[in-house]
């Protein structure tokens, strides 16, 4: 049965695709060696979750090699934006400020970050007005 390509990525799948989006196109053994750096993976478990997540339509492969080659097919910035307003809809109820306060109140932000912050704020003012 085909899966829905519009479904997000499991935890799982996410982190694949990291791994898929820093270091580009590559086979099951090179996406499994990364994983194992953070936690013991096997190799048929990296391949049936890259099988997955071919069907769900998040990876391609390339399949004229011996090795299959896997490339990320959503972008990283657009996967974080689905994820984003999914968590927004289903954790807070669509209120931005909801989820805004509560990941402010969760973790120490640094001066840097809450610069960066203010001059997000400051530009969504100016394009308000």
């Amino acid at each position: 049965m085909a899966r829905s390509k519009s479904s997000l990525p499991t935890g799982a799948e996410l982190e694949i695709l990291k791994i898929l989006w820093e270091q580009g196109p590559s086979t099951v053994a090179e996406v499994q060696k990364k994983m194992e750096r953070s936690r013991p993976t096997g190799y048929t478990t990296v391949l049936k979750f890259l099988q997955i997540m071919y069907e769900k339509g998040l990876v391609k492969r390339e399949e004229s090699q011996r090795a299959h080659v896997y490339e990320a097919v959503p972008s990283q910035d657009g996967t974080r934006s689905r994820l984003v307003r999914d968590l927004l809809q289903r954790a807070f109820g669509g209120s931005a400020h909801k989820m805004v306060m509560h990941a402010l109140a969760e973790k120490k932000v640094s001066p840097q970050e809450l610069a960066e912050i203010r001059t997000l704020l400051n530009s969504l003012e100016k394009k308000g007005k």
